[in-house]
């Protein structure tokens, strides 16, 4: 018998929504990583500061990540990804990491 995956929030905190977007905020330290979380929705996202980040997914992701990914963080990139991936963000660098992610709601 197999125990239930419980998925987190895809960001630490929302900081705005309403019925066509929802903005979160993601904050790590060095070495944290954020909860296994699906994306559902089409989105953006905005890195603010850090060095390195990384995204490790799950065997069952239908993003467009499928394989552990580890990358530099350039400030004020603005990355659009697609709905289905089921990961965890984790902060390789040295530095604080700071993104927002904007979901986009269908209209």
């Amino acid at each position: 018998m197999s125990q239930e995956r419980r998925l987190g929030g895809i960001g630490t905190s929302i900081l705005f929504e309403n019925d066509r977007v929802r903005i979160w905020e993601l904050r790590l330290a060095p070495g944290e990583h954020s909860d296994v979380h699906r994306h559902e929705l089409d989105h953006v996202l905005i890195q603010i500061s850090g060095d390195r980040i990384a995204v490790r997914p799950e065997p069952d992701s239908e993003g467009p990540y499928r394989e552990y990914l580890d990358a530099e963080v350039v400030p004020g990139a603005v990355i659009p990804v697609g709905p289905g991936g089921v990961e965890t963000a984790v902060n390789t660098g040295r530095r604080p990491y700071l993104e927002v992610i904007v979901e986009l709601k269908p209209a």
